[in-house]
């Protein structure tokens, strides 16, 4: 293969990249005036219905790094979105869960998220959008898998 041919926008990889990158700055413009960001909505979301989880829970969930979701979570903390208790199984670990001022600011939101995602999605049909939506859940579920297995190599 003549590397000179190499036509990079030819793989899912820098594509998919790219538009994870502008939903992100789409996401923070959009989050910005509820006071969260794009990082946090992993966090939001695993806590909405009142659950309590550790943060290694959250990062492995969210497939962060420990210090980067120990990043997420302090500032979260300091802006009143998340509370600590102890774990009662554990006097070591604390879980973590949502404060009313967060729980407040859920709707919003998900509706500032939603209108982007659907405006992104303009000109696909429905059935196009949910082919996207299955395939993306494909891709992700075979790199879990690869992900999983390089790990035990």
């Amino acid at each position: 293969m003549n590397t000179l041919d190499w036509d990079l926008f030819a793989k899912p990889a820098p594509l998919i990249n790219m538009a994870a990158r502008s939903f992100a700055r789409l996401g923070e413009r959009r989050l910005k005036s509820l006071g969260l960001n794009v990082a946090q909505v992993p966090v939001l979301y695993l806590l909405r219905n009142g659950e309590a989880l550790s943060q290694k829970s959250l990062a492995q969930l969210t497939r962060v790094e420990q210090p980067s979701m120990a990043q997420t979570l302090v500032r979260m903390e300091r802006e009143g979105l998340i509370q600590r208790t102890p774990a009662p199984d554990d006097r070591r670990s604390q879980l973590i869960s949502l404060t009313g001022a967060a729980l407040a600011k859920l709707p919003a939101a998900r509706e500032a998220l939603d209108a982007g995602s659907s405006r992104a999605l303009e000109g696909f049909s429905d059935a196009e959008a949910a082919t996207l939506l299955a395939l993306l859940r494909r891709l992700n579920q075979n790199l879990d898998r690869m992900v999983i297995e390089e790990a035990l190599l």
